[in-house]
């Protein structure tokens, strides 16, 4: 049986996020999700995850949104003490690397704390792959003994993760030929996705709003539900069966 993990990020964003997720969960095809620990959506998040306790939690590492959950860092703030934004990691950068590896430490240990049991863990922006900030992503992944999202190359062969990893649902979320063109050369697969309805912090904070709307759609469709219960070669699983 082939293993496909549809997973939402961002869960604790906002209210409009956490409710978006839920719905892709309870009425749709979404099996799983990873969670920001600094947003203001988190409390809600950890409630709603208590209803729901089928959908999968993983940890969203954040570096680029939001304020740390830390105090008294200097390297990864702007002067107002928020996230520097994901631009600044494009060009040259002096980073204070245990600085990342501290805030991050302090946000699982949150999820920890809220009675989360953290199926996986990732990172908001694709974090991991800024300079060499992987080498940090992947030993508190270890530290925690937690799989790992696979979007990054020279993968440890004994490492828990996908096979493969998609970034754009709507390419592969199509028809039966779409799913089994997925699975030729590999048995498991996450696919990521931001399904939301629009409150106004989204559109105040967030540049990727409507997009999201649409992947709720998606995922929720009687046409890519059926896609699902209509076959018996894919399992729609979380990452605690990687």
């Amino acid at each position: 049986m082939k293993k496909l993990i549809i997973n939402a990020d961002d869960f604790g964003y906002c209210k409009g996020v956490n409710y978006g997720i839920i719905e892709a969960y309870s009425d749709g095809v979404l099996t799983s999700t990873t969670m920001m620990a600094n947003m203001p959506g988190f409390d809600q998040a950890v409630d709603l995850h208590k209803q729901y306790p089928g959908l999968g939690i993983g940890i969203h590492l954040v570096l680029t949104t939001g304020r740390p959950l830390l105090k008294n860092l200097k390297t990864i703030v702007d002067a107002d003490g928020n996230f520097r934004n994901q631009a600044y990691y494009k060009g040259s950068f002096i980073i204070d690397q245990q600085e990342i590896y501290d805030e991050w430490k302090a946000q699982i240990e949150k999820i920890l704390a809220a009675g989360i049991q953290p199926t996986h863990v990732d990172t908001h922006h694709h974090a991991n792959l800024f300079g060499d900030f992987n080498e940090i992503y992947l030993h508190l992944a270890d530290e925690y003994q937690l799989p790992v999202r696979n979007n990054f190359q020279n993968q440890d062969a004994s490492r828990r993760t996908t096979d493969g990893f998609v970034y754009t649902m709507e390419t592969v979320i199509q028809t039966t030929e779409t799913l089994e063109q997925l699975f030729e050369t590999q048995d498991s697969v996450e696919i990521m996705c931001h399904p939301a309805f629009l409150d106004k912090f989204l559109l105040n904070h967030s540049s990727y709003t409507y997009p999201r709307t649409e992947e709720l759609e998606l995922l929720t469709h009687p046409t890519i539900k059926d896609l699902f219960s209509t076959q018996d070669t894919i399992e729609l699983t979380t990452f605690k069966s990687v």
